[in-house]
């Protein structure tokens, strides 16, 4: 019988799934409340997705073999779950590129005009960045997996130089600002960034199916990413200010995330390039890994084999649509996380796993069980509705919610 897997290897994957270009916009949306009411946003969310995803960890344990999310909705809800799972898993993936290929074309339309003086249309930087590494996607897994190693190298390097040169730029009154109305808007985004849950089937299998070591990584790599995620929200929120050009207010008016806040803010300095290249690095880890999820999960929904002339249909599929919505749309990078981690994340992350215990347990379920019993169920199921109720509040409008200042 082969070892289990490693405890650190599993907690790096889940930390390696949170960490990606979602922490870009992290700053900009919980900087509206200020650092220390948007500590609660991030304790709440990163609880809320951890023990969800302890959840999913339960329903897996009831197949004696490695399933998929579609799977285990269909075997514990039935057709209705399947369906919903279909939709929405789509739809995740979806918002996730469109976030990535617009906040690319974006940066490569900022790189040009900064460094060689050159304005290019951010449509330009979106159809260069998916023709060039949508090659990569299309070449496969192995290529995939090869360039994600150097580019995770790359992200890691910048997030540490990043964090050394930037500290000392860092103004503790900028961190005093408070503003706890605005605290809600950063649960969407929060949401989205500590996302681990479609990793939790392969993670179960890297286990050989022993739950304990399975639910250590959980914890271990949720706290890394938390962890990661204050350490990045004190280094914006200390040198980029609410008000004025590039400040918080104005970065999330224009579209932009905080490595071009923080390049506005200090103007051509060490920290400015560190910043763009820890966005270069995360966007390009991010979209390489869903869009060869999302090429995979077409292939295997529609019964289509691996053949390298099939590929290139898939991939077309995987990445005109979110192709075409960034040109249309090129400042959509916020509204497409929010809508991603605000309604499809918590309902196939929040709402679905929830459903499952909670019938799965009425069954006569056993094996692991998350403790909390149906208080802590319902208390996750509220949380998910609201969060849920708000993001399509702020689609429609309501009136009776704050407005971004």
């Amino acid at each position: 019988m082969k070892e289990e897997g490693n405890i650190i290897g599993g907690a790096l994957l889940i930390a390696g799934s949170c960490i990606g270009a979602g922490m870009l916009g992290l700053p900009i949306l919980t900087g509206l409340c200020g650092f220390g009411p948007s500590l609660l946003m991030f304790f709440l969310s990163w609880a809320f997705m951890t023990l969800t995803g302890l959840l999913l960890v339960e329903v897996n344990g009831w197949f004696p073999r490695q399933v998929n999310l579609i799977s285990m909705t269909e075997t514990s809800l039935g057709k209705w779950g399947k369906n919903a799972c279909w939709v929405f898993y789509l739809f995740l993936f979806y918002a996730l590129l469109v976030a990535y290929i617009s906040a690319c074309g974006t940066l490569f339309s900022t790189l040009m005009k900064q460094h060689f003086h050159i304005t290019v249309a951010d449509w330009v930087g979106s159809l260069v960045f998916v023709l060039l590494f949508g090659w990569i996607v299309y070449r496969g897994t192995r290529p995939v997996d090869l360039w994600n190693r150097v580019l995770m190298l790359g992200k890691i390097a910048s997030f540490l130089a990043l964090v050394f040169l930037g500290v000392r730029y860092v103004s503790p009154k900028l961190l005093e600002r408070s503003a706890p109305q605005y605290a809600v808007f950063s649960l969407p985004i929060l949401v989205i960034s500590f996302g681990f849950h479609n990793m939790i089937p392969s993670l179960m299998g890297y286990m050989k199916g022993n739950v304990a070591r399975t639910r250590r990584s959980i914890w271990l790599g949720s706290l890394f990413a938390l962890g990661v995620y204050l350490i990045w929200q004190l280094l914006v929120l200390g040198i980029v200010p609410l008000e004025g050009p590039s400040g918080i207010a104005q970065s999330l008016k224009k579209g932009e995330e905080a490595s071009q806040a923080i390049s506005g803010i200090l103007g051509s300095s060490f920290v400015s390039y560190f910043a763009t290249l820890l966005a270069f690095f995360a966007i390009l880890t991010s979209f390489l890994a869903q869009a060869l999820s999302l090429t995979h999960f077409w292939a295997d929904g529609l019964k289509l084999s691996y053949k390298k002339q099939e590929s290139l249909s898939l991939c077309m599929l995987t990445l005109f649509p979110p192709l075409f919505l960034a040109i249309c749309f090129p400042q959509i990078f916020f509204k497409a996380l929010n809508f991603a981690g605000g309604i499809c994340a918590v309902i196939l992350f929040g709402i679905l796993p929830v459903l499952m215990v909670w019938k799965g347990r009425r069954a006569g379920g056993e094996h692991y069980i998350v403790r909390g019993g149906k208080p802590l169920l319902a208390a996750i199921f509220l949380f998910a509705l609201f969060v849920a109720f708000f993001q399509i509040s702020q689609m429609v409008g309501a009136p009776y919610l704050p407005s971004a200042p």
